[in-house]
Order: structure tokens, then C-alpha cells, then sequence
């Protein structure tokens, strides 16, 4: 084990010395930079959809398909990071992502025709993938073990603060364009500097990626041991015996079993009882249309009589929202236990995507002459807040941390990936629908997602294990 147990109580030497944990409190932001893009490219196309539905002349389905283009990008990156990551290293494989999110970002803000954008967006979705993957297993094999799951939690962190970034930088731009998502800055539309601006936090992660020690588990897999016993002493403390953690994990590694998708099969259903659950909880957790609200709130809010610097000001206060509950998450994920903040976020949901969906029966007009009455517009507001509130302390986080802790560690890694395509292809599933479902009928897609959230109540109580506590060695 590392020396971190054995350390003084007082004096040097320690592990946990601030200034060894500064410097990995900086590896970790930095690795984090992937989660802030991650959420970051999922919303800022946000603020772009009515202004490509008008360029472009698309209908909603066509639009749909361009809004949902990254997931699929998403998922084959997802797929492919863990073994690219292998062969070539972690912080490669962020340096690759770099590329390809700045590559997007100039793609997508100078598209030529609709097919080009959804290309660059696929483009964009890849990196959106490979960074989900390696941002948080790279964190996990440079943090200290007394300090992994507060290190590990930046990556959610960063993703939520990527989405209200997002929506701040999306209202800043519509107001230098007077309100206008199709109005001109500096030559091109507004909308195209939403897209654009991608670049910057692009860069940014691509030039961090070079400030920081590639990954102590990658050096040992490709026999650079005396380099991996240097980012040890840095991460860890000059103190720790480097030779003999460089043992435990070139031990840990030849031990391994790497888990098979044929691993994953048994039962009366195809897979076993617990991959089952872990794809309920994957598809749950998109079902409930969390998306809708970060994918299309301004012009969610826009179709019910909003304009559109008001709607731009309201989704990026509902990702302040989220960010709050995300922290509430943090704090009580360990002391409540898991089931518990689930059961929690199901039962808020429930009651206010129906209250949304309540309001929504008052929407009035047809085409772009639509409104909501006064009283139910505040309503439907509120309650798409208190939706994400409810999302964000409970499933938004309460579903990864399931994920890693409750498969048996001979099927972890498949069952994970398996989870993981399965909240891709949900994800995609809501994301293509939404605009039709809201122009069959807006009120009837909110009682859907309701359906979707009541329904997960008996899941989590029947069959949703509780992992609060336990090592990761005791689920079998």
C-alpha cells in the first residue's frame, strides 16, 4: 500500500501535504478540461436550433437528426478511448480529443450545407466520447487513495459548469446581436459564434494536456518504470516507497481479468440479472428527458411566448440549477447512501415534469404565434427547475457512482461499456423525438417523460442494489 497510511501525524512526508495535493488538485482540473468540453459541446447547440431550423429551412425531424449527430460521434469515441488510450497513452488520447473538438467547433460555426454541420458535429461527438472515458479513468490513476473520490467528483463537476458556461457565453453573444440568433457579428451570424467559440476551451485543453504527467498505470504498462516512480513521488509524496507501488500496480494489471462481452451473458434474458440493471439505470436516467432541457430550453421556452434574450437568461439560470444540485449530490451521495437520493430524485421528478406538463395543456396559438397564460408560464418555469434540481441530486450523479461500484469486478469494464452505449442510445432516442413529440403535442411529451420517471420508483426499490459502504471486492 501506499505510505499515505503510515504517514506521520505530524512533519513532512505525508501523501496528503497541501503541496503535493495542489499539484494534483492541477493535474486533475486540467484533466477535467474534457468534462467542461463534454458539457460545454452537449449545450451549446442550445442556443443555436431555431436559427439553424431558419437557415437551413429543415423541418423538425431533419433538425432533430443534426441536434442528436454528436451522440452519435459520442458513442463510437466511448467505444474506442479505452483501447486507443492503451496503446498510445492517456494524455495522447487528450491531445487527439483537443483536436477534434477544435476541428468541430471551426467546422460547425462555417457550415455550407445542413449535412456538412451534422458531419462536424459527429466530429465533435467523438471527442465528447474519448474525453467522457479518459478524463475520469486518468484522474482515478494519478489521485492520491485518500483523496479519489473527492478528485474523481471534478469531472461531473466540470461538466455541469461546461453547460452553464455554455448558456452564459450563448446569452453574451445574442445580446451583441441584438436579440437576433441569425443577427451579425464581425461577418457571421450569431449563432455561428456560438458555435465557434468551442475553440477557445479547445485549445486551452489541448496546451494543459502538455503540462501534465502521463498516467503511472499507462508508464508501468509500456516498461517506463523509472518514469512512473516520478509522477508517483509528485503525486503522492517524496515520502511513499516508489519501488513498491510500482509493484502493486504492475501486479494489479498482470492479475487483471479483462472482462469479455461474453462475460456478460447468462440468464433467462441474455444478459445477467446485474448488466440488466445497470442498463435500467443508464436508460432511466435519459428517459426522463433531462436533455430536452439542455439541448433545447430556448426554444422550448421561445415556442411558449418567451423572446429570445429571456430564454437564453432562463436555461442558463436553470444550469446554475444544476450545478447546485450537483453539489447537493456530492454531499450526500456517501451519507444518505445511493437508493435513498435516487428515490428522492424519482419521486421530485415525477411531480414536476407533471406539473409541467399541466402547464403545457394551456399553450395557446399555432406556428411561431404561440403563449402560455401568465400563471402557468411561471408555473411551467418553476417546475422545469425544480426538474433539473431534483435530476441533479440524485440520478445525475447517484448513476455513475452505481455504475463503478456494483458489477463484480470479473465484468466491471464490459458491463460498463455496455451501460454506457445504452445511455448513448437513449440519450439519441430523446433527442430525435423531442421536436416532433413537441409539435404533435408539447404537454403530452412532458406526461411521457413523467410515465418514464414514476416508473423508475419500484426499479430503484425492487431491483436497484445498494452499494453505500461496501467494498468494491464484496459485489459478486
Amino acid at each position: 500500500m501506499t505510505s499515505t497510511a503510515n504517514a506521520p501525524a505530524s512533519g513532512g512526508g505525508s501523501a496528503s501535504q497541501p503541496d503535493h495535493l495542489g499539484h494534483v488538485i492541477f493535474i486533475t482540473a486540467a484533466a477535467a478540461m474534457g468534462g467542461f468540453l463534454f458539457g460545454y459541446d452537449s449545450s451549446v447547440i442550445n442556443g443555436a436550433v431555431e436559427a439553424i431550423r431558419d437557415r437551413f429551412d429543415v423541418g423538425s425531424a431533419a433538425l432533430a437528426q443534426v441536434i442528436a449527430a454528436a451522440l452519435i460521434g459520442c458513442a463510437l469515441g466511448a467505444a474506442t478511448a479505452g483501447r486507443i488510450a492503451d496503446r498510445i497513452g492517456r494524455i495522447r488520447c487528450m491531445q487527439i480529443a483537443s483536436v477534434l473538438f477544435t476541428a468541430s467547433a471551426i467546422g460547425s460555426a462555417l457550415p455550407f450545407a445542413l449535412w456538412d454541420l451534422a458531419t462536424w458535429r459527429v466530429i465533435g461527438g467523438f471527442g465528447i466520447g474519448m474525453a467522457s472515458v479518459i478524463g475520469p479513468a486518468y484522474i482515478a490513476e494519478v489521485s492520491p487513495p485518500a483523496y479519489r473520490g473527492r478528485l474523481a467528483s471534478f469531472q461531473q463537476a466540470a461538466i455541469v459548469i461546461g453547460i452553464a458556461v455554455s448558456q452564459l457565453v450563448n446569452w453574451g453573444i445574442l445580446n451583441l446581436a441584438n436579440g437576433e440568433q441569425r443577427g451579425e457579428i464581425g461577418g457571421l451570424e450569431a449563432w455561428q459564434w456560438m458555435l465557434g467559440v468551442m475553440v477557445v476551451p479547445a485549445v486551452l485543453y489541448g496546451v494543459l494536456s502538455f503540462a501534465i504527467p502521463e498516467s503511472p498505470r499507462f508508464l508501468v504498462s509500456v516498461g517506463r518504470t523509472e518514469k512512473a516512480k516520478e509522477v508517483l513521488r509528485d503525486v503522492e509524496g517524496k515520502g511513499i516507497d516508489a519501488d513498491a507501488r510500482v509493484r502493486e500496480i504492475d501486479h494489479a494489471m498482470r492479475s487483471e481479468h479483462k472482462s469479455t462481452f461474453r462475460d456478460l451473458l447468462g440468464g433467462r434474458f441474455g444478459f445477467l440479472p446485474i448488466v440488466w440493471v445497470g442498463i435500467g439505470l443508464s436508460v432511466f436516467q435519459q428517459l426522463v428527458g433531462i436533455n430536452v432541457i439542455f439541448y433545447y430550453s430556448s426554444s422550448l421556452w421561445q415556442s411558449v411566448g418567451i423572446d429570445p434574450s429571456s430564454s437564453f437568461l432562463y436555461s442558463f439560470e436553470t444550469s446554475v440549477v444544476n450545478i447546485i444540485g450537483t453539489v447537493i449530490a456530492m454531499v450526500f451521495v456517501d451519507r444518505l447512501g445511493r437508493k435513498p437520493l435516487a428515490l428522492i430524485g424519482s419521486v421530485g421528478m415525477a411531480l414536476s415534469l407533471g406539473t409541467a406538463a399541466w402547464a403545457f395543456s394551456f399553450k395557446s396559438g399555432t406556428g411561431d404565434d404561440i403563449s402560455l397564460p401568465h400563471a402557468q408560464g411561471i408555473v411551467a418555469l418553476v417546475a422545469a427547475n425544480f426538474f433539473v434540481l431534483f435530476f441533479a441530486l440524485s440520478w445525475g450523479v447517484v448513476v455513475w457512482v452505481l455504475l463503478g461500484e456494483m458489477f463484480p469486478g470479473r465484468i466491471r469494464a464490459a458491463a460498463l461499456g455496455v451501460a454506457a452505449a445504452a445511455q448513448w442510445i437513449a440519450n439519441w432516442l430523446i433527442t430525435v423525438t423531442f421536436p416532433s413529440l413537441s409539435d404533435w403535442n408539447l404537454s403530452g411529451a412532458y406526461m411521457i417523460y413523467t410515465f418514464f420517471a414514476v416508473l423508475s420508483i419500484p426499479f430503484i426499490l425492487k431491483w436497484v442494489p445498494e452499494t453505500k459502504g461496501k467494498a468494491l471486492e464484496e459485489m459478486g
